[in-house]
């Protein structure tokens, strides 16, 4: 008798347990190995504070949060395979998937699921114009960063600037930023240079910007390309400030540059890590202190989107599906982060516009 009341004690814990651990499944397919990887990696860690701390709290309507994560290696193929294998998981969304080409790969996939993409980790501008109603921004354009970068120069009064970017969708629309800054400053590049994705031919592309006398290089690429570029630039004696786009703002980043990396620039597509200013990055802060990290851009990157993601499912309601959620987030008109506010509706899935400058320090922090 005691055992059969012990077995049925154990099978209503179980059912119980698992009433309490249902399940939101999200999916992301990103690049945790390859060129990008520690960005990935602090995009990821920055989102799970803020999951974690919403499980921890009960989840959304009495459901944990699960982010099924796959690696596609910096690959758009594998993420396109990555995508349809989430897909027919059941996801009720993706999220913060990485890279230009890669979101692009997966797009069909989105499509012909209706599935949400709540914050892919790229600011290309076909993902804002035209208006694609599966995709939700949180991030500002490369375009608005580089344009931003090559006034920046300018005021210093830097005219001799380089561009050297990767040849794939993220390096030309980094370009046609870029080109946007030059001709709001009346001006033109020193030389425009296009970078194999896989394999940059440093020895090809260093010696025209050392021998055009390059006072800056804008350097649109993957931190692998970049850091690598840094050290072939000042291996050939040339001063040039680098300046690079946000998909480099991580702490991985500044770690490969190692002892090149004081003076270097990076915008930034939100505030200061460490600016108590903004609610949002002393929660994020305070979040990350507890389980013993450092706050990165990266990171709080992730945090942000993952403040979105979690705010579409709680407006979705419980058991969200994929429509519930793509409704929810739609009707998401002012929604503050903490000192930032993202809205969308049917014709602006843009997200935020924020974009600023950070520079390497002696201490290899970004400081602004």
């Amino acid at each position: 008798m005691k055992r059969r009341w012990q077995a049925a004690l154990a099978a209503l814990a179980l059912a119980t347990t698992g009433a309490v651990q249902a399940q939101i499944l999200v999916g992301q397919t990103s690049g945790f190995t390859g060129p990008v990887a520690s960005g990935v990696k602090e995009n990821f860690e920055g989102a799970r504070l803020w999951i974690d701390n919403v499980n921890a709290q009960g989840g959304v309507a009495g459901q944990r949060i699960e982010l099924v994560s796959m690696d596609d290696k910096f690959d758009p193929k594998l993420a396109a395979q990555n995508a349809q294998a989430l897909a027919d998981k059941g996801v009720v969304a993706l999220f913060l998937n990485r890279g230009t080409p890669h979101t692009e790969a997966i797009l069909p996939i989105v499509a012909a699921h209706g599935l949400p993409l709540v914050a892919p980790s790229t600011g290309a501008m076909s993902l804002h114009h035209p208006v694609n109603r599966h995709v939700f921004n949180v991030r500002a354009t490369y375009q608005r960063e580089a344009e931003k970068a090559i006034e920046h120069l300018h005021t210093l009064g830097i005219r001799r600037i380089a561009v050297v970017h990767v040849d794939d969708s993220f390096g030309r629309d980094g370009l046609e930023g870029a080109n946007k800054g030059f001709a709001r400053s009346n001006s033109r590049p020193l030389s425009v240079q296009k970078a194999d994705r896989n394999n940059p031919d440093y020895a090809a592309l260093v010696p025209p910007i050392v021998q055009q006398q390059a006072q800056a290089v804008l350097w649109i690429g993957s931190a692998k390309a970049v850091a690598d570029g840094v050290r072939a630039l000042r291996a050939a004696k040339s001063a040039a400030q680098v300046v690079t786009l946000s998909n480099n703002a991580s702490a991985g980043f500044i770690k490969a540059l190692g002892d090149h990396s004081r003076g270097v620039i990076v915008s930034q597509v939100f505030p200061h890590e460490r600016s108590f200013a903004y609610p949002m990055v002393k929660e994020a802060i305070e979040l990350a202190k507890a389980k013993g990290v450092e706050l990165s851009p990266a990171m709080l990157e992730g945090y942000a989107a993952a403040k979105v993601l979690v705010e579409g499912l709680r407006r979705a309601g419980r058991n969200p599906t994929r429509e519930k959620l793509q409704a929810a987030l739609e009707g998401m008109k002012r929604f503050d982060l903490g000192g930032l506010e993202v809205g969308y509706a049917s014709d602006d899935h843009t997200g935020l516009d924020f974009a600023d400058l950070s520079i390497v320090d002696l201490e290899g922090r970004f400081v602004r």
